[in-house]
């Protein structure tokens, strides 16, 4: 990071879609914080590099574009609709993630629900964005996380705490017995 003041702005123009979709999905999946990598390129929100949007709870909004870092407030106003298209996000009591092993202990399907609702909504992305959301846990400093990149070829991404669990390509869709063994195709 530079020693650079951070810029406070309005808008980050054609970015300003995904600011007002992360920000609507963080409220309706009451998560914690809600990012996206988006892809540069022609014909690619106008970016010659990728960009990561930043919104979390009770925080600025963060843009980052190559070097530069902009700050929005999280309750500016943007000249853009919100999404009509967000899935469903039901509301569930805080998993209970152990960073040590992987485990997580959820209410029975809530795991599964919220990796759909995540793929379903990484989906709304340009093809090859990628969105990642976390929630707190029951356990202190420690974030249940779950990432997906639209266009849908790749497979999930589990998080808890600092640890990253691909899951199998069929996952959620079709069921696996435990996250390790998802993560480790040469056990069991």
């Amino acid at each position: 990071m530079s020693d650079e003041p951070i810029d406070l702005v309005t808008t980050v123009g054609t970015l300003d879609e995904t600011v007002v979709l992360l920000r609507e999905l963080l409220h309706r999946a009451r998560a914690t914080q809600a990012i996206a990598v988006v892809a540069g390129g022609i014909g690619r929100h106008d970016l010659t590099e990728p960009a990561i949007v930043d919104v979390e709870r009770l925080a600025p909004i963060e843009v980052t574009i190559g070097e530069r870092v902009v700050h929005l407030p999280h309750v500016v106003e943007l000249d853009v609709a919100p999404p009509l298209a967000i899935p469903e996000f039901k509301q569930l009591p805080p998993f209970d993630a152990d960073p040590e092993t992987g485990d997580v202990a959820a209410p029975l399907g809530g795991v599964e629900h919220y990796a759909m609702a995540t793929r379903d909504t990484a989906a709304l992305l340009p093809e090859g964005d990628v969105l990642q959301l976390r929630w707190d846990t029951a356990r202190p400093d420690v974030r249940f996380s779950i990432t997906a990149r639209s266009g849908g070829g790749e497979p999930l991404v589990l998080g808890v705490g600092d640890q990253a669990f691909p899951m199998p390509p069929q996952w959620p869709d079709v069921p696996t017995t435990t996250t390790g063994a998802a993560a480790d195709p040469d056990e069991g």
